[in-house]
């Protein structure tokens, strides 16, 4: 039995996701100035949620612990759209509202961990 249930697996999993965000972004944003270089993208949430939506049909918790634990992003190539004379397609300001969105929404996962894991904290103590 997970005592944390999987409230904190799935927040976790969510942080990773988002840390390998900031890394590929970070990796566009170092390469702007690259020739040729095309800027890549994570995807997760989409394939994510559709395993969690079949895990939890089953109302296994096992099932659904599994799907939050084998799922990964996945790392793409823009592909051949460049509009620069160097065919380098990293737009600087659109890498850097990503990469703000991301360590945002990193901060606030990290955060609603902490208060989960204050509240089991204050049940177990009483304090």
């Amino acid at each position: 039995m997970n005592l944390f249930g999987n409230n904190i697996a799935l927040a976790s999993k969510s942080m990773e996701y988002l840390w390998g965000k900031q890394q590929i972004t970070l990796q566009n944003l170092a390469n702007v100035d690259t020739p040729g270089y095309k800027s890549k993208y994570v995807t997760f949430e989409d394939v994510f949620r559709t395993r969690l939506e079949q895990a939890a049909m089953s109302r296994d918790d096992e099932k659904i612990a599994e799907a939050i634990e084998d799922s990964r992003l996945v790392v793409h190539d823009t592909g051949d759209e460049s509009a620069r004379l160097d065919e380098n397609n990293v737009d600087a300001d659109v890498e850097s509202v990503e990469l703000t969105r991301a360590t945002l929404q990193y901060m606030y996962t990290a955060q609603a961990i902490t208060s989960d894991i204050a509240r089991l904290r204050t049940v177990i103590t009483g304090q």
